[in-house]
């Protein structure tokens, strides 16, 4: 269906074959867009002074100069007209330089019209959207007013308006995720699904199904038609993170997938186009695994035309007081407390530990504490800040596992407790020798009803 706008759209289409112009101005006047044609590189420029473009389409190859001058200029001097670039088929080397150079997305020769007409759509979301700065839009969810996190947010405004793969980089609980749904939540896809999938945590023997789906008998245990991620995020965004993690007979499906924006689901002969955009990140480092020939490098290229580095939090101290704020605040809603301060020496111990874990690890400590303090002050003894060594990957060593078994057990002394003062939860505090309020909060963290 055509983007529903209150005037019509204009485009501009830039190609020096009759044909595949022609092909463009039909596909265009049949979404109701008034189009302009132009065949060379000066041709389009005399028509960018003289009108105001709602998006432009353009090749690669033109009589007088390259398609990505084009890009440039209309970069440099009309930055609000998205703009795509068509490519010779196969040409992802093309594709990629353009997305680098500005190019809002590509779509390959010969042109699929499907493909056209959801690059199209989704450019004039873009173009009419409501122009309200990330920077602004995205403090409440992205929290912190370091330098780094200031640039973090103006990079997102920047690369929400592309359609380049983004590959996000940076350490175990920095929040890569969150960047990712930012980038999606305020770019034209907002209104279209983002699916998350974690590829480490997908069996490598149903991995190949999970992505692309499969048809009814095609393997034993298929009883059904089953779509895949792909599909399940067309028209919107697939994030894969912990991409790293994927087998290489996976990395070489998934490039190809990408590359053709089709996908074919098992036992099916037919290839299905897919609109979605790639992001992608991990913890790891992709480029070392790449030398190591862990991680194919086409592969890596390709999702990897603009990276994103979130800094961990050890890089950005001065964010401590605002998070910590703003996390005691959601822990004391979920648990319908009062929300606890912090002593000026416990504040002061957070701001000085170097958070091997980054934010999770902050929200992890804050949760734990919330449990242990007195009064409703957080003192510093009720940190229990770690002081395991860091392992390479960027997370503490003893966290985890000691959250789950201490967990574990907290869970079996609270419902003997229970048991034992026949579910008088005052009594049952008692015999725990903690406040009421600590039982509450942690009967609805460890799910005991």
């Amino acid at each position: 269906m055509p983007a529903q706008f209150t005037a019509k759209a204009i485009a501009l289409a830039v190609d020096d074959e009759p044909d595949i112009l022609e092909l463009i101005e039909m596909t265009l006047e049949r979404m109701d867009i008034i189009v302009h044609t132009a065949t060379s590189i000066e041709a389009a420029k005399k028509q960018l002074a003289c009108n105001e473009y709602d998006l432009c389409l353009t090749d690669m190859r033109l009589p007088d100069g390259d398609g990505l001058e084009l890009i440039k200029h209309i970069q440099l001097h009309y930055n609000n007209t998205p703009v795509a670039m068509i490519t010779a088929h196969g040409n992802m080397e093309a594709a990629i330089t353009a997305l680098k150079s500005g190019a809002y997305d590509f779509v390959s020769k010969p042109v699929d019209l499907q493909v056209l007409r959801s690059l199209i759509n989704t450019a004039l979301k873009l173009k009419h959207g409501v122009d309200d700065p990330v920077e602004r839009r995205s403090r409440d969810t992205l929290l912190g007013d370091s330098e780094q996190m200031r640039k973090i947010r103006n990079k997102i405004a920047k690369l929400s308006r592309s359609q380049a793969p983004i590959y996000i980089s940076g350490a175990s609980g920095s929040g890569k995720e969150l960047v990712a749904r930012l980038i999606h939540e305020k770019g034209p896809r907002a209104d279209a699904p983002f699916i998350p999938v974690n590829c480490g945590a997908i069996p490598e023997t149903l991995m190949e199904s999970e992505f692309f789906g499969h048809k009814k008998g095609s393997f034993t245990g298929a009883n059904t038609d089953k779509a895949g991620l792909f599909q399940a995020a067309d028209g919107g965004t697939l994030f894969l993170d912990e991409v790293a993690d994927l087998p290489l007979h996976m990395q070489v499906k998934l490039l190809r997938s990408i590359q053709e924006k089709s996908v074919r689901a098992i036992g099916d002969h037919m290839e299905v186009p897919v609109d979605i955009r790639i992001l992608s990140a991990t913890h790891k480092d992709l480029s070392k695994l790449v030398d190591d020939g862990k991680f194919r490098q086409d592969l890596f290229y390709r999702i990897n035309v603009i990276e994103l580095k979130v800094p961990s939090l050890s890089q950005r101290h001065d964010d401590i007081p605002q998070l910590t704020e703003h996390f005691l605040g959601n822990i004391a809603t979920q648990a319908n407390l009062e929300k606890p301060q912090l002593s000026k020496q416990a504040l002061a111990a957070l701001c000085n530990y170097s958070f091997p874990g980054n934010v999770r690890e902050l929200e992890n400590i804050l949760e734990r504490a919330f449990t242990l303090c007195e009064d409703d002050i957080i003192e510093e003894e009720d940190l229990q800040l770690p002081t395991a060594t860091n392992n390479d990957s960027g997370i503490t060593d003893t966290e985890q596992p000691l959250d789950s078994y201490l967990g574990n057990q907290e869970k079996e002394a609270i419902e003997q407790a229970l048991q034992q003062s026949k579910y008088n939860k005052t009594a049952a505090a008692k015999l725990l020798g903690i406040s009421f309020r600590q039982l509450r909060y942690r009967l609805k963290k460890l799910g005991i009803d």
